[in-house]
């Protein structure tokens, strides 16, 4: 069954909370894990959350299983015990969690709906990724479905399913068609969003869970502002 929100205390959205795992709903500029900045980590966020919740004396354990690039939202999956982190960390590996986005791009894409596929280079100086239609060296395979499933004033909402997980590979991918992400100036785009995210969302999230073995769909409320508000009206 698809997930409600299970609380919405202190800015953290909480998707989905069992023993084993915990599912947040990541806002845009949040980073997953510490990194160089210094700013507080989501991670450490909910484990001050399951700490007041559960009124755990002593560390919190909490394993991270992946991420999202610090301008985007939506799902983060977290390990709540030391049993489900290896699982989950292999149920990721394998490509058994099917991960579907949202972006808004302001141009129409060549078809409604395409599979790209795309050999992707990451700089790591500039923190990018370029897309190439052939294989060069050092390069990786990325391979992604869009379909397109609104218009908008302005802009037009994509559905896109990943069937790899490259750095950067739908701000990249899309950008290499000509519909960047809005708010993404490093792909491309015109103006940046005034908060510094970008219009990049990971809504939904099915996998098997590590523990009790059965299916698990998590739905995530993208943010609430004028463009995404249109997205779900």
């Amino acid at each position: 069954m698809p997930s409600k929100i299970v609380s919405n205390k202190s800015n953290l959205q909480v998707l989905y909370e069992d023993n084993h795992i915990i599912a947040v709903n990541k806002r845009p500029g949040d980073i997953v894990q510490g990194d160089k900045t210094g700013d507080k980590p989501l991670s450490e966020v909910v484990k001050e959350y399951i700490s007041e919740k559960y009124n755990k004396p002593g560390a919190v354990y909490l394993g991270v299983v992946h991420r999202l690039d610090r301008p985007t939202s939506g799902i983060i999956v977290f390990a709540r015990t030391s049993k489900a982190l290896p699982r989950l960390n292999k149920l990721f590996a394998d490509k058994k969690a099917k991960k579907t986005y949202w972006a808004v791009v302001k141009n129409h894409p060549p078809a409604k709906s395409d599979t790209l596929t795309h050999w992707l280079k990451r700089n790591p100086k500039q923190n990018k990724s370029y897309a190439y239609p052939k294989e060069i060296s050092d390069s990786k395979k990325a391979i992604l479905d869009y379909t397109l499933i609104k218009k908008l004033n302005n802009y037009y909402l994509l559905e896109i399913n990943l069937h790899t997980g490259r750095h950067h590979q739908i701000r990249s991918q899309l950008s290499s068609i000509g519909c960047t992400i809005k708010g993404d100036l490093k792909y491309g785009a015109d103006r940046s969003n005034k908060d510094g995210s970008i219009h990049l969302h990971a809504r939904i999230l099915t996998f098997i869970h590590p523990v009790k073995k059965e299916s698990v769909t998590i739905i995530a409320p993208p943010p609430s502002d004028a463009i995404w508000d249109d997205c779900i009206e």
